[in-house]
């Protein structure tokens, strides 16, 4: 996973209005990540948010410039990106610090929609599925 080896040390959230985990996350916080389909195998903790506003075409691509090496682990902005961020009027990108590999685990995400990507939660052992 990029994160462990240090190829990505941020997370972006692109959105079209303000959503989850705007204004819900802050430095200190814990992250735990899982690939689709998968158990959660990964924790970070966050250094720093960033929320971005109002954005525009020549913000966006600002932005990507700036972070694109940071979150994808490369500076070739590709095509791809450009048109998943097109039209996206919100940017949260939350700076990671030391990553490290946890004993995997699966959640129950029930109460949150099977479509939630980023959950909000006090306490990880009340999602955790063993």
């Amino acid at each position: 996973m990029k994160i462990l080896r240090g190829e990505k040390t941020i997370e972006t959230r692109w959105y079209r209005n303000k959503y989850r985990p705007w204004n819900q996350i802050e430095k200190g916080d814990a992250i735990y990540f899982k690939d689709s389909g998968g158990p959660v195998t990964v924790k970070a903790v966050v250094a720093k948010v960033e929320q971005y506003s109002d954005l525009d075409e020549s913000k966006r691509n600002e932005l990507l410039s700036k972070y694109t090496q940071e979150d994808l682990g490369t500076t070739e902005i590709m095509p791809e990106i450009l048109e998943y961020v097109k039209g996206k009027r919100y940017c949260i990108i939350v700076h990671l610090k030391n990553p490290k590999e946890i004993r995997p685990f699966n959640i129950d995400k029930s109460e949150y929609g099977a479509m939630a990507s980023w959950l909000i939660v006090d306490d990880i052992e009340k999602i955790k599925r063993e």
